[in-house]
């Protein structure tokens, strides 16, 4: 196909100048946001007065008949085309005449693009918010369902205090909810029209540039041509608030690789979401939660590959910034995917409660809320501590837990201690015991799950 800027040369290229500067290959999943934008202008034009009102009707038809095409599959892209932008405009031309060359008035590909990403991109948060709020349902349902299941709870992956299972589960579905936010943030400054910006400097028509922003669903218009066309900036957010989420489904996958693991076997994940060994009959590999981990690094790439390409660029357009779709367009491809692996594993792992119990039976956890006893007893908290760690190093020595220490063998290191104490180490009163605000104690966890639900 002819190109778009042939006339200042004949645009004639070198076969693999052409290859590598065409991006109809990526910038083709674009084309359902090229079409509406480009209605969207048509229909501007008309109201203008730019075009006649016959012309515009004229190519609105043609557009709407040439997507109808492209969604039955009775029209295929071709990736001989330069971009998305070409492949519209020259197959609208030849489908309706001359009246298609009208197409691009008072606006440049520059501006075009802008505005295609910006409206693909509002697309893919909807669906990356859909997504992000079904695996926090999945998990608070988890939670809800382990709500008053002890585990220890961990600092350094050392055993340290006894915990419930929903507890910890709700301190991911608090995250995600905090990605959530931030997709919502990113959305409302994405979503500002460029279209009008033209190729930097505007145009010389009488263009109504808040028309066509309001018949695509924008906010507003953004207010400098320079700006409009040349700034990513809503890429680099986007591709920044993916990082940070994908940040939250790595940690929560080492936990999943950790738990189903047989030193632990504190969850039993879904066979569903699980794989094997070629040549050991036993495995049960958490594969699905390996991968979520290990694409972490691609998302982190994708943003680093988006800084470094945009941090030198002068104003306004420049060719780098094609460097953008490839690099956004996966960081939102597999966090969707991951998202979706993960909501379904979550759903059918299931809590080995025994274990998760017997191992907070182990390691000391209500070494605390043995100097607390004390502390309440009118102990300074210092002198209580080192009792509780004298108390612990003794159990440690001769194989104990300080549950299965006699009270006469407590008395030497403090009058204070009393009958009472027994209730105040138990595992589970140390659990319900701490029901400050966001605690771990039962009724916290159903408070916690209660505002979560509020939220979605």
């Amino acid at each position: 196909m002819a190109k778009l800027w042939a006339g200042r040369t004949d645009g004639s290229v070198d076969r693999a100048a052409e290859d590598f500067n065409a991006s109809i290959r990526f910038d083709s999943r674009l084309y359902r946001e090229d079409i509406r934008g480009s209605m969207a202008h048509t229909a501007m034009l008309g109201e203008t007065g730019i075009l006649s009102s016959a012309e515009s009707d004229e190519l609105i038809a043609g557009l709407e008949a040439l997507l109808a095409d492209l969604e039955s599959g009775a029209l295929t892209i071709d990736p001989e085309c330069e971009d998305i932008h070409t492949f519209v405009e020259q197959t609208l031309t030849e489908r309706i005449g001359d009246l298609g060359k009208k197409l691009h008035t008072a606006r440049s590909r520059n501006d075009q693009v802008a505005q295609d990403l910006r409206l693909y991109l509002r697309s893919e948060i909807d669906l990356l918010t859909e997504k992000t709020t079904a695996l926090i349902a999945a998990v608070t349902d988890k939670a809800e369902q382990y709500q008053s299941a002890i585990l220890p709870g961990y600092t350094h992956l050392q055993r340290a205090q006894p915990i419930v299972f929903g507890h910890h589960l709700l301190a991911y579905a608090w995250m995600l909810l905090r990605d959530r936010s931030r997709l919502a943030d990113c959305r409302k400054r994405l979503n500002l029209s460029p279209i009008g910006s033209c190729a930097l400097a505007g145009t010389t028509y009488p263009i109504d540039r808040v028309f066509e922003a309001k018949q695509l669903g924008f906010d507003g218009i953004c207010q400098n041509s320079l700006d409009g066309v040349s700034d990513r900036d809503f890429c680099l957010e986007l591709a920044a608030d993916l990082s940070i989420l994908m940040t939250h489904l790595s940690r929560f996958a080492e936990e999943v690789i950790l738990w189903s693991s047989w030193e632990f076997r504190f969850v039993t994940l879904s066979d569903s979401f699980t794989t094997g060994s070629s040549i050991m009959p036993q495995k049960k590999n958490s594969d699905m939660a390996e991968l979520v981990r290990g694409k972490t690094g691609r998302v982190y790439g994708d943003l680093m590959s988006l800084l470094t390409m945009m941090k030198g660029i002068p104003l306004a357009y420049n060719k780098d910034m094609q460097e953008d779709k490839e690099s956004i367009f996966d960081a939102c491809d597999t966090v969707k995917a991951c998202l979706d692996i993960f909501a379904g594993m979550i759903r059918g792992m299931t809590a080995n409660e025994d274990a998760m119990l017997n191992a907070a039976k182990t390691g000391f956890l209500n070494a605390t809320d043995l100097a607390d006893y004390l502390t309440k007893k009118g102990m300074p908290f210092r002198s209580a501590y080192k009792i509780s760690g004298q108390l612990v190093a003794r159990c440690v020595a001769e194989g104990r837990t300080l549950e299965t220490l006699t009270l006469e063998e407590y008395k030497p290191y403090s009058e204070l201690f009393d009958e009472d104490l027994y209730d105040a180490i138990d595992l589970r009163v140390c659990v319900e015991k701490r029901c400050s605000e966001g605690g771990t104690s039962v009724s916290s966890v159903k408070k916690q799950i209660a505002e979560i639900r509020n939220e979605l």
